[in-house]
């Protein structure tokens, strides 16, 4: 096996040969980032590949921290459910209670509430709609920054002129339609309740009770050790590889952004399947399903709380993907697994993903 690649599996460390293998072959093809995979206490499986800086040299490790793109969404709902167990707010209380005129968009209807932002159902325009297989999806999402300024954008407020006045895309409770402006909303939401930014509300009533002490909300003009880069990879032959310092925000948010270990988001996990910060009444809310997505019916998949669940399989999860980032993190409560794969450069994780599950319910 590669360099920091292990395995404690009880059947023997031939059953995770194939993905090593896979993990080998598509390092050649440029990806870079971990897999994490555990059962109960135990790391079934560990292995790190390529670079987490091109440029000092610096290779992938088990304390590195990724950004996680969307994957964070999971962190935003947390704060916002751990919100209402304290008594500061409903599920059920309309947005236009809580944010004053300033802060939510001009078309936002009155019956959107707190539940609608959390499961994608509030209807409202998102500021950027992702298509991760259109050709121009790295440069569409570049040009979002031409008008405001990428370095200018550090807490959910920053991002309402992209949105605030775009209509409507249909009624409150419709059905779900994935929305990165919604969970700016809830950031704000969560600004108003907690009486701070939405990054200290976080890290102090959701990272920090957890144990993510190695996970947060990092800038990118500061300087902190172990944090991966993000890479676009080269277009052409010849071209080299490019940082997506120039495709994000400086800073993570509500809607996406943080930084994270494979094992902090394995922390994250157990601790939402346990109901040990939320409880036990909304640890059952934020993972069955409250809406169920049409396609995926048959199959059991729906929106919980910030998560995607599968009741009939056990599992919850969410993934992320920006330019130059891609992540996944996956809870199955029944068989007491988790998978974590973090990368700093777009195109494999989904490919991964499915052999990974194979192997792991092989056993």
């Amino acid at each position: 096996m590669p360099p920091w690649t292990m395995s404690t599996d009880t059947r023997g460390g031939d059953v995770w040969a194939p993905i090593a293998e896979h993990l080998s072959r598509i390092e050649d093809d440029g990806f870079s980032g971990l897999v994490r995979v555990t059962r109960g206490p135990d790391v079934l499986f560990e292995s790190c590949h390529g670079l987490a800086d091109r440029a000092a040299g610096l290779p992938v490790h088990p304390g590195t921290r990724f950004a996680v793109a969307s994957l964070c969404k999971m962190f935003t709902a947390a704060g916002v459910l751990d919100a209402v167990r304290r008594g500061a707010l409903s599920l059920t209380r309309p947005v236009v209670d809580i944010l004053p005129p300033e802060l939510r968009p001009t078309t936002l209807d009155p019956g959107v509430t707190v539940h609608h932002l959390l499961t994608h159902t509030s209807g409202i325009a998102d500021y950027f709609e992702e298509d991760e297989d259109l050709p121009d999806y790295q440069e569409d999402y570049e040009a979002l920054w031409t008008d405001l300024p990428a370095y200018r954008v550090r807490r959910p407020a920053d991002f309402l002129p992209l949105f605030a006045d775009l209509p409507a895309i249909q009624p409150p409770g419709v059905s779900c339609r994935y929305s990165n402006a919604g969970y700016l909303l809830l950031g704000l939401v969560l600004e108003q309740v907690s009486g701070t930014d939405f990054v200290t509300a976080v890290t102090e009533r959701v990272l920090g009770p957890v144990g993510m002490a190695a996970s947060g909300y990092f800038a990118v003009d500061e300087v902190h050790p172990d944090l991966a880069v993000g890479y676009l990879r080269p277009q052409e032959d010849g071209m080299p590889w490019r940082s997506n310092i120039y495709a994000m925000p400086p800073v993570g948010g509500a809607d996406g952004g943080a930084y994270c270990t494979a094992a902090d988001i394995e922390r994250f996990l157990r601790n939402m399947a346990a109901g040990e910060l939320l409880g036990p009444e909304l640890r059952e809310a934020m993972l069955t399903q409250q809406v169920m997505f049409d396609e995926d019916k048959a199959a059991g998949w729906g929106m919980g709380y910030g998560v995607y669940v599968n009741t009939v399989k056990g599992v919850f999860l969410h993934d992320g993907g920006d330019p130059g980032v891609e992540s996944l993190g996956r809870l199955n409560y029944r068989t007491d697994t988790t998978i974590v794969v973090l990368a700093n450069v777009e195109g494999f994780v989904d490919d991964l993903t499915g052999p990974l599950i194979d192997v792991l319910d092989g056993g």
